[in-house]
């Protein structure tokens, strides 16, 4: 025989092996059993103690909190969330007591500024926002509202607000292309802002009007350029010019 059909044959010999012996002692005894996973986790599962209590548990005495939150902007976040396990709080009927959270430590784990938010989610600059003061002392947690009304788009758009602040639209104000209603600074998903609906917007500054006559927009014909397309399909309204 060709001695390197021999060496091949040892190789894969070698290899088959060894995929035998892993498999023999790598794969758990009861994997495959109920599934592709180790059927006695299952069991593991089940010994471990039970930590959490669940929303129920809490409204059984605290309806009017639950009841509250229910009708708040955290409405979608769990009791434990923020106050921890309360599986041992709820079978001593309240004696044994819940976490008592630092709000200036645990509120910016979601409200502090973050590029990667969605747009309009409530953000802030932990350093600058009301510095060394609680947030609850502010705000009741569990129906958040603002104390008072939001007086710039920045407090909730602040992504935005920066990628704005260094472009040549820095100068404009947010509702010279967007009608906000004042109830959209308190319930922004309720009553959102309108967007601009066709290129009048754009063309009430950049329309090439008079060729002889310039200002500090940049001037286009509107008739012949990308007729096809929104001016937004390709600049970006916030920071045209890195578009």
């Amino acid at each position: 025989m060709n001695q390197q059909l021999v060496r091949l044959a040892a190789v894969f010999g070698v290899a088959g092996g060894t995929f035998v012996a892993a498999r023999h002692y790598l794969i758990p005894a009861t994997f495959g059993e109920l599934g592709h996973y180790r059927a006695a986790a299952v069991s593991t599962v089940i010994a471990r103690p039970v930590k959490y209590a669940g929303r129920t548990e809490c409204a059984d005495c605290h309806e009017d909190v639950v009841k509250t939150g229910k009708l708040g902007n955290h409405r979608g976040v769990s009791c434990e969330t923020c106050h921890g396990p309360s599986a041992a709080h709820a079978e001593s009927g309240g004696d044994s007591a819940t976490k008592v959270i630092q709000p200036r430590k645990f509120c910016p784990v979601c409200h502090a500024y973050d590029p990667s938010r969605p747009t309009g989610f409530p953000q802030i600059d932990p350093v600058e926002h009301n510095a060394l003061k609680a947030c609850t002392k502010c705000h009741n947690p569990h129906a958040p509202v603002p104390p008072k009304t939001p007086e710039e788009c920045k407090a909730c758009h602040g992504q935005i607000a920066r990628a704005k602040g260094m472009s040549q639209h820095a100068r404009l104000a947010c509702t010279g292309c967007h009608v906000a209603p004042e109830r959209h600074k308190i319930a922004p998903r309720a009553f959102a802002a309108t967007k601009p609906a066709d290129i009048s917007y754009c063309i009430r500054c950049h329309a090439q009007a008079d060729t002889t006559k310039r200002n500090d927009a940049t001037q286009v014909d509107a008739e012949k350029h990308y007729k096809r397309n929104a001016c937004w399909d390709c600049h970006y309204p916030h920071n045209p010019k890195a578009s």
